[in-house]
């Protein structure tokens, strides 16, 4: 269950200017550094929450449609499944007309099922399936939960501080902000 990455976001979630008052840095020496270590912890949070913090466009790689008919969405929350396309035995793709498909974006992880599942046959072995989204909580900063935020804040923090020695793992004070916005498996 491949993902890819289509449209990463256009704006972090912490600005260079909120990232160096929290880092207490007034000079513009390192704001390079400090751009690049936004994006870092940005990355590593949404890794740790299995979530899309900013807008962002993602295609959903699969090989077959499950024998439950129930796709779930991965990086919640979900704005919208833009498309549904199979791909032939022979390549050829097919967008499926979103009459065919029913989505939940009410649910996290969002879910797809097809009203009929017989409306993917003779498709190929490998990535047969692409199903295109949107995720995130919003086009802008303010979007995203303050706690997500903050935690990112202290992540730059640790990353700004700890360069070259860091543990795997984010600060526990950013791992405690982030706990409730983790997508857990059952």
């Amino acid at each position: 269950m491949p993902l890819q990455l289509i449209t990463p976001p256009a704006i972090e979630p912490v600005t260079l200017e909120e990232a160096k008052a929290h880092l207490k840095v007034d000079t513009a020496y390192d704001d390079a550094l400090i751009t690049a270590l936004i994006a870092a912890a940005r990355a590593r949070a949404e890794w740790h929450t299995g979530r899309a913090f900013v807008t962002q466009s993602w295609v959903l790689w699969l090989d077959g449609w499950p024998h439950g008919n129930c796709v779930e969405i991965p990086l919640p929350p979900s704005q919208a499944v833009t498309s549904l396309t199979t791909y032939a035995s022979d390549d050829a793709a097919t967008v499926l007309d979103a009459s065919l498909f029913q989505v939940d974006i009410a649910s996290s992880p969002a879910r797809v099922t097809l009203k009929s599942p017989a409306v993917i046959a003779n498709t190929r072995k490998l990535n047969a399936i692409a199903i295109a989204f949107t995720a995130g909580y919003g086009d802008a900063a303010a979007d995203v939960p303050q706690a997500i935020r903050t935690a990112i804040l202290e992540m730059i923090a640790e990353l700004y501080t700890n360069r070259g020695d860091l543990e795997s793992d984010p600060p526990a004070i950013a791992q405690a902000m982030l706990a409730p916005y983790r997508v857990l498996k059952l």
